[in-house]
């Protein structure tokens, strides 16, 4: 990772980890059915170190309305996570945490840590429009979930 210490601001400039760019996959707006409705957009924050996340669902007769920041956490004077973390905010004041992970096709997002049992497995088609895949939570419940790029 190249690095050009910043005079006078105690920190340290630097490129995005290439760990990041499978991401560009999910850039873009989509359409989200199954056991929540309606759409999410992905875009890069300047600097494509942050993939943010905008949310506005329905899900179990409820709006679903928040955004969620995605990268390498780096906090003052450390070095960037190992993992892809992310956190989400809600409309209702709620805070959620994630980690992603991109292997080939298969996007995995696990609720709080990496391995937890309450994830999400997707598999992108062949032209990367369509994501299928399922929520599966660890008392057995869970929703399928397709999102379809409409942009």
């Amino acid at each position: 990772m190249s690095t050009e210490n910043v005079q006078g601001r105690g920190y340290q400039m630097s490129l995005p980890n290439p760990d990041l760019n499978p991401l560009n996959r999910l850039v873009g707006t989509w359409k989200v059915s199954g056991g929540a409705e309606g759409t999410v957009t992905y875009e890069w924050m300047e600097g494509k170190f942050f993939l943010i996340q905008h949310v506005d669902l329905k899900q179990y007769g409820n709006e679903v309305k928040g955004m969620e920041i995605i990268g390498h956490l780096q906090p003052f004077g450390e070095e960037p996570s190992k993992d892809i973390k992310s956190r989400y905010y809600d409309s209702m004041g709620n805070t959620f945490d994630y980690v992603y992970e991109m292997e080939g096709n298969l996007l995995t997002i696990w609720a709080g840590e990496k391995g937890s049992p309450a994830c999400f497995k997707g598999t992108f088609s062949s032209d990367g429009n369509i994501n299928t895949g399922a929520w599966v939570y660890p008392d057995g419940g869970g929703y399928e979930s397709t999102m379809t790029r409409v942009k």
